[in-house]
């Protein structure tokens, strides 16, 4: 991992253009060219106060990235809470000489291995569908919402299900495989949940995708620690049926956010001080590809004297 992170190469547009100013002066022997990130004088308590305090920030003051780290973090709990309840089904109420390795095996099988088998279901599959689109130049496919949500609006749907399914099946009375067959719609929902709202973020906050990805990650990680650790005593008090059921129903109210986000996200991005902070960088980087285009010059120098708009000045 450390080599990866090491041989990446760089894509964040601000530190490019500080490359490129660099790159400038050695040539040129100008000092006068700087890149906007050159005229930012952050020190180590600027760092600290406003960059690493961000995805907080957005957690807390942004709709978008609120609602968003809910859905993600219920759902990222509800599949660890799956290795409590597996066993709880598979090696009580049906085989009890089920061992913890063939529980755990048909559970990454069935939840994990089969939804990403079938080509529909891959996620560089909706990414070449939108690529294709934005060559033909499709309204939708310059709509952050339309891009991307549309995936978490099939996923919810099924994930909710797959719980349901999954709760009420569960039973002696029934063959063992019908419950199984459940983790099918629940690993299709919970991957098409994830590749559309993760993906949702990085379209919706662009530069600041880092802060509001790092939002999510920590939303998630800590559901994803604290409901596993209720799961028995929720099983032992509801039973398997309910149990599952009650995790239904809460994953039913999150299947309204991507329907909401559709409806009302451009509404919503309109309000958001880091979305407009966004807006006012493309019209700046649209004025001076106008002026360059009619000044005749073939390439765009770096930011000379750039300011940081006052309303962001705390973001």
């Amino acid at each position: 991992m450390e080599l990866l992170v090491l041989l990446t190469p760089e894509t964040y547009a601000p530190v490019l253009l500080q490359q490129r100013a660099r790159k400038l002066r050695k040539e040129t022997g100008d000092d006068k060219i700087v890149s906007a990130l050159d005229l930012e004088k952050k020190g180590i308590k600027e760092t600290l106060t406003v960059t690493l305090t961000r995805p907080i920030r957005m957690i807390i003051f942004e709709s978008i990235v609120l609602f968003t780290c809910l859905y993600l973090a219920l759902v990222y709990a509800i599949f660890f809470m799956y290795f409590q309840t597996y066993p709880l089904i598979f090696q009580s109420e049906y085989l009890d000489n089920w061992s913890e390795w063939e529980t755990y095996a048909n559970l990454f099988t069935l939840e994990r291995d089969i939804p990403y088998e079938p080509r529909s279901c891959r996620a560089h599959v909706p990414t070449n569908y939108l690529n294709r689109s934005k060559l033909r130049n499709a309204p939708w496919a310059d709509v952050e919402e339309y891009r991307r949500l549309p995936l978490a609006v099939v996923g919810g749907p099924l994930f909710v299900v797959s719980l349901f399914w999954l709760g009420w099946t569960a039973s002696p009375n029934i063959h063992w495989s019908i419950p199984m067959l459940s983790g099918i719609p629940f690993g299709a929902g919970f991957l098409l949940i994830f590749i559309a709202m993760i993906n949702y973020l990085s379209d919706a906050y662009e530069t600041f995708s880092a802060s509001a990805q790092s939002a999510a990650s920590f939303a998630r990680s800590i559901l994803g620690t604290a409901l596993p650790v209720a799961a028995g005593r929720m099983y032992s008090s509801l039973g398997i049926s309910w149990g599952c059921s009650l995790l239904a129903f809460a994953s039913l109210a999150m299947t309204a956010i991507p329907f909401a986000f559709i409806r009302y996200g451009d509404r919503i991005r309109a309000g958001s001080l880091f979305c407009q902070h966004l807006k006012q960088l493309k019209e700046q980087k649209l004025r001076e590809e106008l002026e360059e285009e009619a000044s005749g010059q073939a390439a765009e120098p770096p930011v000379r004297n750039a300011e940081k708009p006052d309303i962001f000045a705390k973001a």
